[in-house]
């Protein structure tokens, strides 16, 4: 087994950070003694955050911005550069969904989920990325989800630019292989956070079908920060929160007729409560 990585003084950008596993994860990367950048639209929540970091003696700074805004993106991670003197990791996390059918999802809906889900993500891994080379080392992460491998009724944009990041992150890892630099991508399944109320709360007509999950269990946002953190430990290409869900989907590629009168019937069932 190899040894696991000293992740002290090694600076991470973290976006999407003023919640749920955003939130989790810079904790649990400043209690790993990472010098931790961190962005989101909500300044109330990312100064919370910054007293609690600095609170347990971190080092933490804040940055106001949307993913959707490259320069703003850019301005994150030198920031990052010009406080803790790097860029170590970078932690792609900022997303947001709405539950809409394919023929009613209009246009701009649609390209808003990929320019914060997708683009989002480029945007703050591309410069991020341009500085691990020129050290030589460095960790790339997107935060994707089970849902990367299949599809959902009313939620086809989402998991599409869940599918983007995993095919991204699985080319990005094979092009830096023999670099120095590490890739991978995290599959949470059914996290209790905020998207589930933003999703009945920005859904045309409410939300049907994923919405009640909130009561029927999933991980907590902590468990998935303590997944990332052992990944920047000790680093692997995918790194999934439910082994039997990941066999279970992988049957569901490998028998696409099955996965799909699954899927179905589950969603019907849902839709029924």
């Amino acid at each position: 087994m190899s040894v696991p990585i000293d992740l002290a003084g090694k600076p991470i950008v973290i976006t999407g950070a003023s919640s749920g596993i955003g939130h989790a994860t810079a904790l649990g990367c400043a209690r790993a003694d990472m010098p931790v950048a961190v962005m989101a639209r909500r300044a109330d929540r990312l100064e919370l955050l910054a007293s609690q970091i600095r609170g347990a003696g971190g080092r933490v700074l804040t940055h106001v911005g949307a993913v959707e805004d490259a320069a703003a993106c850019a301005t994150l991670v030198e920031r990052c550069r010009a406080e803790f003197g790097s860029v170590y990791a970078v932690f792609a996390n900022a997303g947001h969904s709405i539950e809409q059918s394919v023929e009613e999802m209009p246009d701009e809906s649609l390209r808003r989920m990929f320019e914060v889900n997708f683009f989002g993500s480029l945007n703050v891994i591309r410069p991020a990325l341009a500085l691990m080379r020129g050290a030589g080392r460095g960790h790339v992460l997107w935060c994707s989800s089970c849902l990367s491998k299949v599809s959902l009724p009313r939620y086809a944009a989402y998991c599409a630019t869940k599918a983007c990041q995993d095919h991204f992150a699985r080319a990005l890892r094979l092009e830096l292989r023999g670099s120095g630099i590490y890739c991978s991508s995290i599959h949470p399944v059914g996290t209790r956070t905020e998207i589930w109320d933003n999703i009945v709360r920005h859904s045309p007509g409410g939300a049907s079908l994923i919405d009640r999950s909130r009561a029927n269990g999933g991980h907590p946002p902590q468990r998935v920060a303590s997944a990332v953190v052992s990944c920047l430990r000790r680093p692997r290409g995918e790194v999934w929160l439910s082994t039997p869900m990941r066999l279970v989907i992988a049957l569901g590629v490998a028998a696409p007729g099955l996965a799909d009168a699954v899927i179905e019937r589950l969603a019907r069932r849902r839709a029924e409560r």
